[in-house]
């Protein structure tokens, strides 16, 4: 199969279409051909006018490893062109920066979730290249979560850089289909165009991902597929007072880390309150010591997710309600557990909102896990509606 990137090199006449053009790339380390090559050299090995490229939150290289960390703009040493930061002194581009190209070509590996911010990057690219008459072109690449819909839509009022639309957690789309919903439900004016990519089968072999194609970190974080399916459910932790794995070789791949919570009996809870929302997995007891982050220095039992080898049940994998089922168990076993973290820790520069319900774009799910007569079919109904609306509302995008 070949990757939006892929089939823009091999298409001399849709390469012609750049000639006399001002080109800017938005890409980050994951932006490789199907040789590997960066999209950034390969381009300009290609003979684009490249004159400009944008990196995303953890930067172009891909280097800063934690959340909130921000990344400066700089010049390229090897081409001499600028490489502007959309996670430092500014998330949205400015003028200055959409005025060093003509035609924006878009080439970010996406994990298929709201909360991962190149979703919201996408979005404030197509909003101001509206207001300027820019192209851009989406060179398509796969959704490794495949097609399968999860969670609570985003409320309204409760947008944010991890919630740029109403949209639930898990949502389906590559980020070409996403491009189309945002234009349609914005209703923006703007020249955009997805360069599809050519024999995906989101419902093939690799569930979403190409079983011949090289996985490549599209941030420091995430290093398999195994998180990029678990994303949707682990993502929430980073809204608890428990670890998500962070200084381990394993982040994210968690239900929750912690020195003073016994894994094994919140697994048997969660077992006890909604078995099926554990099936398509392995769930296995283990153990870490972070170097770094929550919990730095001290042993911490946790839950590990296989959503991989001959076990795993794409159709039956939902990491969403298993993570808010993981929640439910220790706050019923621990009923004055910290769970959550408080105002203090401003999640994506947001104020006055905890940081759970920024990154679930309301408040629905903290307050199912917090009250003690609220059961899973309460929080199962409230995500199957909003599923089942978003379901309907993109279907006319689907391009594969």
């Amino acid at each position: 199969m070949k990757f939006g990137i892929d089939r823009l090199l091999a298409d001399r006449q849709l390469l012609s279409e750049l000639d006399g053009k001002r080109v800017a790339l938005v890409a980050h380390p994951a932006s490789v051909t199907e040789d590997l090559t960066h999209s950034l050299d390969a381009l300009i090995a290609a003979g684009v006018n490249v004159t400009s490229a944008f990196g995303p939150q953890h930067g172009l290289k891909g280097d800063k490893q934690d959340n909130m960390v921000e990344t400066a703009d700089e010049i390229d040493p090897q081409y001499g062109i600028p490489i502007f930061s959309l996670y430092g002194q500014v998330r949205r581009p400015t003028g200055q920066m959409m005025s060093s190209a003509d035609i924006f070509l878009f080439d970010l590996q996406d994990l298929g979730c709201r909360i991962y911010t190149f979703v919201t990057t996408l979005l404030y690219i197509l909003e101001e290249a509206a207001k300027v008459g820019k192209e851009v072109w989406l060179l398509d690449r796969p959704n490794p979560a495949g097609r399968p819909v999860e969670g609570t839509m985003l409320v309204p009022g409760h947008e944010s850089f991890v919630g740029a639309a109403p949209m639930p957690m898990r949502h389906g789309l590559t980020l070409g289909e996403m491009g189309h919903w945002f234009v349609d439900h914005f209703g923006l004016e703007v020249d955009y165009r997805v360069v599809q990519m050519e024999g995906w089968e989101h419902d093939g072999p690799g569930h979403g991902w190409p079983v011949d194609r090289i996985w490549i970190n599209p941030s420091p974080n995430a290093a398999n597929l195994n998180m990029a399916r678990a994303y949707a459910g682990t993502v929430m932790i980073e809204g608890a007072t428990v670890s998500e794995g962070r200084g381990t070789t394993r982040p994210l791949e968690v239900l929750f880390g912690a020195p003073d919570i016994d894994a094994k009996t919140v697994l048997a809870e969660m077992r006890k309150l909604a078995p099926d929302w554990l099936n398509g997995c392995i769930l296995r007891d283990c153990w870490f010591e972070p170097t770094f982050h929550k919990h730095a220095g001290s042993l911490c039992n946790a839950l590990m997710i296989h959503a991989e080898g001959p076990q795993y049940d794409h159709d039956a994998f939902k990491p969403w309600r298993m993570q808010a089922l993981a929640f439910k168990a220790i706050r019923r076993l621990y009923p004055n557990y910290p769970i959550w973290r408080g105002n203090e820790f401003k999640y994506e520069y947001t104020e006055n909102v905890l940081a759970i319900d920024v990154i679930n774009g309301g408040r629905s799910l903290r307050e199912w896990v917090d009250d003690p007569n609220a059961a899973p079919d309460d929080l199962d109904a409230l995500a199957s509606a909003d599923e089942a609306a978003w379901v309907q509302m993109v279907r006319s995008h689907l391009l594969y």
